[in-house]
């Protein structure tokens, strides 16, 4: 599991490591362009209920975190549907259904 660590927020966000190599992606290409979103979640089912929403900026600081030391594999598809949702009004929504890992062939090398 790993961590986002946005700002100055006191708690980190934790995101599953696969999850989080994807978003990463996305997160660095906006952000190089200047662009901010907005990035929601729903809360894990050790956690009260509901759901989490924060707004991305190249002002802000952020660091990422994993626990695995080597990059997963990244799914060609999955990095299309972020980068187009980070584009909608929604922004992006992290779900249960990404943490899971890609299926043979949807595999584009290791996360940088």
């Amino acid at each position: 599991m790993g961590t986002l660590h946005y700002g100055d927020m006191d708690t980190p966000i934790w995101i599953d490591d696969h999850a989080l190599a994807h978003l990463k992606v996305v997160i660095v290409t906006k952000l190089r362009r200047g662009e901010s979103f907005i990035v929601s979640w729903m809360h894990p089912e050790d956690q009260p209920g509901g759901r989490s929403a924060i707004w991305l900026d190249p002002s802000i600081p952020l660091f990422f975190t994993f626990d695995e030391p080597e990059p997963p594999r990244l799914d060609r598809e999955w990095l299309q549907e972020l980068a187009d949702s980070a584009t909608s009004t929604n922004g992006i929504m992290l779900t249960s259904e990404h943490t899971a890992p890609p299926l043979p062939g949807d595999e584009i090398g290791d996360a940088a």
